[in-house]
């Protein structure tokens, strides 16, 4: 047992944090203001029908409308004489014979709003327990990947048929992780209370009108023990009392066997400052991530994809390049898959390694890649390396990273990454200063600008300040103003 959940709580916040071998890798922070929406379901109404995209919009009440595809919808029932099943083949059905304007449909939010865009939807409902996820449309059983073992995968899907047969329950599931070795009473209990729960929620969307919340997953503090909590979590550390008991009563209503591991923190120090979390999550924000060996990484996130750059920076340990570039490469490789987790960073992702010559040690690094990544809940497709050393790979996102929940837009340059130059500001100024005299009459012009501009144009620039009162006819005077970004001035008739 080598992980740590941390959990602490705060006025208006609630960050949990797993840790494995003293090591962050996975960062969950939830504000009342920025609630994740993931497995949230909703009863919706469809406002728009986009024939040309295969898609619908819903308003489901939120501030932006959802986004339901058409390979998300299920299609309707067959009516009588119909055949069960649609005839095969690879096109997709026209969405406007799934859903008209003005339908009304229970769907779930598989993908929180990022950015501009809204939720995305999903009629296909799926409702976690601690073992099982239930899909109340689904007809079959699942098992997860991550169980390797043959008899134990063939113990689960059996047992699970059994149970869905005995008590008549309809639907599909798909068995979790966590059930490895888990006894048939567990499983039992499990599917109870996901079946009582379906009833709760489709009794509960007959009654409720359009554009309304219907079902809301548990709050961070709960659903990370859902999720994470298992054999290779020696303790969970929780930092206020009342969410103390509310974990704890989870615990032991649904995984008894574990809630001798929850833990009240009650030190002088805060919780995340003690584990050095907060550093984390700090230098988590930073584009620049740097390698113990000397080299770093560049991660860069823009609207398409995020990048990755591979630097070798002060590393020179072996020796020949090509022995220090691998080397290099392996260890980037590690802190990249670390990365992704720890920020949370999805969709398409490019990481450009430094090139290697040797078609061995190409092979060794995609590998190492592979191993990193393995350990990552999200899924993750790799493409192969490619002659410039560039690895293509995508990671599901279903919420936003880390850096998009406690950061927002730069005031000073709006988003760009980047502001002009003082230097820049002072040609600018000096080109309106001419635009100004020649097309109005003044006494005197007055520039407002930055301290850093207003030093200049007194220091470096002073001599072209002085030639360009002698060509206008009239003083030029400069104040600095306190609240003016570095690229921001006026230029002021007086």
């Amino acid at each position: 047992m080598t992980g740590e959940i941390l959990v602490n709580v705060a006025p208006r916040e609630t960050r949990a944090v797993l840790v494995e071998n003293g090591v962050l890798q996975e960062v969950y922070i939830e504000r009342p203001s920025r609630k994740g929406l993931v497995s949230n379901i909703y009863k919706g109404r469809v406002s728009r029908v986009l024939p040309g995209m295969q898609a619908a919009f819903l308003d489901i009440g939120l501030a932006r409308n959802g986004f339901l595809h058409v390979a998300d919808i299920l299609a309707p029932p067959p009516g009588p004489g119909e055949p069960e099943h649609p005839p095969s083949g690879d096109a997709e059905p026209d969405i406007r014979t799934l859903v008209h304007e003005g339908d009304e449909l229970l769907v779930q939010v598989v993908k929180d709003p990022l950015g501009t865009k809204g939720a995305r939807l999903s009629t296909h409902i799926s409702m976690p327990s601690r073992f099982l996820v239930y899909l109340p449309r689904g007809e079959r059983v699942g098992i997860s990947s991550r169980i390797e073992s043959e008899i134990e995968r063939n113990r689960l899907r059996d047992t699970i048929t059994t149970l869905a047969e005995e008590g008549k329950q309809r639907g599909g599931y798909i068995v979790r992780t966590a059930a490895m070795g888990a006894e048939m009473p567990e499983l039992h209990a499990d599917m109870v209370y996901l079946d009582r729960l379906w009833a709760h929620v489709r009794d509960l969307a007959m009654t409720t009108p359009a554009g309304n919340l219907i079902h809301e997953d548990l709050p961070l503090s709960t659903r990370v023990l859902r999720d994470e909590l298992g054999p290779k979590v020696r303790r969970v550390l929780v930092d206020s009392r009342a969410e103390y008991e509310s974990m704890l009563s989870f615990t032991r209503a649904f995984m008894p066997g574990f809630a001798d591991r929850i833990e009240l923190h009650a030190g002088p120090s805060p919780l995340f400052d003690l584990h050095g979390v907060e550093d984390e999550i700090a230098r988590a924000l930073e584009p620049k991530v740097p390698l113990k060996s000397g080299g770093y990484l560049v991660i860069q996130q823009t609207e398409a994809m995020t990048t990755v750059d591979v630097n070798t920076g002060g590393y020179v340990g072996y020796r020949n390049l090509e022995e220090t570039i691998f080397r290099t490469n392996l260890e980037a490789a590690v802190a990249v898959a670390r990365q992704l987790r720890v920020r949370n960073l999805g969709g398409i992702i490019i990481i450009d390694f430094i090139d290697m010559i040797d078609e061995e040690h190409r092979r060794a690094l995609f590998a190492a890649l592979e191993e990193a990544l393995s350990a990552d809940r999200s899924q993750t497709h790799i493409a192969t390396i490619s002659p410039l050393g560039l690895v293509e790979m995508t990671r599901k996102r279903t919420r936003e990273s880390i850096e998009h929940l406690p950061c927002g837009i730069c005031p000073q340059c709006n988003g760009r990454g980047s502001v002009r130059t003082a230097e820049t500001v002072c040609l600018e100024v000096f080109r309106e200063l001419v635009r100004q005299s020649r097309q109005f009459q003044s006494q005197e012009l007055l520039v407002l600008a930055h301290r850093d501009v207003v030093a200049r144009l007194q220091e470096d620039e002073a001599p072209v300040l002085a030639e360009l009162e002698t060509l206008l006819g009239r003083p030029i005077r400069l104040r600095a103003e306190p609240l003016y970004g570095v690229d921001q001035y006026d230029v002021v008739l007086a």
